[in-house]
């Protein structure tokens, strides 16, 4: 299995890792600040990925689905990431390069198929809040969306992606331009927030039609609060730090939790 050449923690890949240790104080301070409540005794300038966390696996459901203004007030912004990221200037090139492609088993299809639409539950029963954005240093791209779904759908759909790294550990996909990646996939630990939560780290390895070696790094995480879902993907050629996902998914599970709690509040 190849893997990224030697040499790629240059000054760039430096610099995302200090952006990604400025990351985690900038959504620390962030959560402190979502109603105005002290922080949460589970948020953590590490987040804590295993053991129980009693507010995390708190029920949130207030009873009712959020209204559109809800779904839009609990997005990530830029603000909580702080640089080097910023608002989206449109897809990266390496999407339909790389990740539109075909493999024969039915799981694994599901899963690229998932990561190239972005559509992990499928048509929302109610209001969708999407954003994007770019990681300047890098050309990373993080896309963060709330949307609403049935729990129990919803928690099929994790528990699927439980199962991925079993069904499809390593296996080969063609692109549309008859390119062969090497797909990895594993599972990630994510904070214990929400009321049920997955995550996968998935690597595509191939090559250029130039013979250039490529490497995308994918991350893909979902949680679920109460009615409704986050699905988070941080994917790049370059370094992808796992603990940017994890503290994304950490503050944007504590911020939908808050709105969620208004119920019908208008905002």
């Amino acid at each position: 299995m190849p893997h990224p050449p030697a040499g790629r923690r240059g000054p760039g890949a430096r610099a995302l890792l200090a952006s990604a240790l400025s990351v985690t104080a900038l959504l620390a301070t962030a959560a402190c600040s979502v109603q105005g409540e002290p922080r949460p005794r589970w948020f953590s300038a590490s987040p804590t990925v295993t053991g129980a966390s009693p507010v995390g696996e708190r029920p949130a459901s207030s009873g009712a689905g959020l209204t559109e203004a809800q779904a839009q007030a609990a997005l990530i912004t830029d603000a909580d990431l702080g640089e080097p990221w910023g608002p989206t200037r449109g897809a990266r090139t390496w999407r339909d390069g790389l990740l539109k492609a075909t493999t024969k088993d039915r799981d694994c299809q599901r899963l690229l198929d998932a990561l190239y639409t972005e559509e992990l539950f499928g048509t929302p029963a109610g209001p969708r809040a999407t954003a994007a954005f770019d990681d300047a240093d890098t050309s990373a791209q993080l896309r963060y969306q709330v949307t609403a779904h049935p729990p129990a759908d919803v928690d099929r759909t994790l528990a699927w992606l439980k199962s991925l790294p079993g069904k499809c550990g390593e296996f080969t996909a063609a692109t549309t331009r008859g390119r062969v990646q090497t797909v990895q996939v594993s599972g990630m630990p994510l904070p214990r927030v929400g009321d049920a939560r997955q995550a996968l780290r998935v690597t595509l390895t191939g090559e250029t039609e130039k013979g250039e070696l490529t490497y995308l790094t994918m991350d893909l995480a979902a949680v679920r609060v109460g009615e409704e879902a986050i699905t988070l993907t941080h994917a790049g050629l370059d370094e992808v730090h796992e603990e940017v996902t994890q503290q994304t998914a950490q503050l944007g599970a504590q911020r939908l939790t808050e709105i969620t709690k208004q119920g019908r509040a208008r905002i």
